[in-house]
């Protein structure tokens, strides 16, 4: 029992934990907290990064899913630096703000998705303020970006981004989740890792980050596959190195 006049002690801090999920049901709670946001409003969604194209086999339809979530009345807007499939307006999310906002309008979006682009821009900062510009106060974006992946240029690829790199990026956004997810076609495994229910990003978490991030072979077991590669060229990027995504979902700090 503290003495009076002494300020109360802290509340003890709850384990940290690894929880096993999926990308589909992270998803369903990230469009929960839209749904709780927005309430009997029709919601105003952006998808960056919308073109449809016959690689994306393990990508969502973002617009189907809205769809079926919030109804016909929901606002859905697709923009790319290409036309095509899916596309409502070419827009460079990387152009000056003023740009941007003169192709998407003054009014903010509720949510704006950006899966998978971010690695392909030239600028991701840019890209990261222009997002944080379009948001309403208290607006979801949800950012996922390879960990570790291939080189797979569309049209080109030039990062690759840690959980806290992209919270570097997106330092207008209140962390409400992040989690991994692995990218191989029909498998959808992911994990948080959380204290009390919320992301934990303290350097603790890091350091049981740091150890699940790691596949380890021994000295000749690299030599091995590194001198068939030079040889048979085996697709290492692709067998060698496993396929991982970060996610951050966030809300804009009012």
């Amino acid at each position: 029992m503290s003495a009076a006049g002494d300020a109360p002690s802290a509340q003890p801090r709850g384990e940290l934990r690894v929880v096993g999920t999926s990308v589909t049901r992270e998803v369903e709670r990230m469009l929960d907290l839209v749904a709780e946001a927005v309430g009997k409003r029709a919601p105003r969604v952006l998808q960056v990064g919308s073109r449809t194209v016959a690689s994306d086999r393990n990508e969502r339809n973002w617009r189907a899913l809205v769809g079926k979530r919030f109804g016909s009345q929901a606002r859905f807007i697709g923009i790319d630096l290409l036309d095509g499939p899916n596309v409502d307006q070419v827009v460079d999310i990387c152009s000056a703000p003023k740009a941007v906002l003169g192709k998407l309008g003054e009014e903010p979006f509720d949510l704006v998705i950006c899966c998978h682009v971010l690695e392909h821009t030239r600028h991701p900062r840019k890209a990261a303020r222009n997002i944080e510009r379009v948001l309403k106060p208290d607006g979801m974006a949800y950012v996922a970006t390879p960990w570790s992946q291939a080189f797979h240029a569309a049209p080109d690829d030039y990062w690759r981004f840690s959980v806290r790199g992209l919270m570097l990026m997106f330092e207008r956004l209140d962390i409400a989740s992040s989690f991994y997810s692995g990218g191989d076609v029909g498998l959808d495994v992911a994990y948080r890792v959380e204290r009390d229910g919320r992301p934990d990003l303290e350097p603790q978490a890091a350091g049981v980050e740091q150890g699940l991030f790691q596949l380890v072979l021994d000295h000749e077991d690299n030599r091995a596959v590194l001198a068939r590669q030079a040889t048979e060229r085996l697709p290492v990027s692709r067998t060698y190195l496993p396929t991982l995504f970060v996610n951050l979902v966030g809300k804009r700090k009012a």
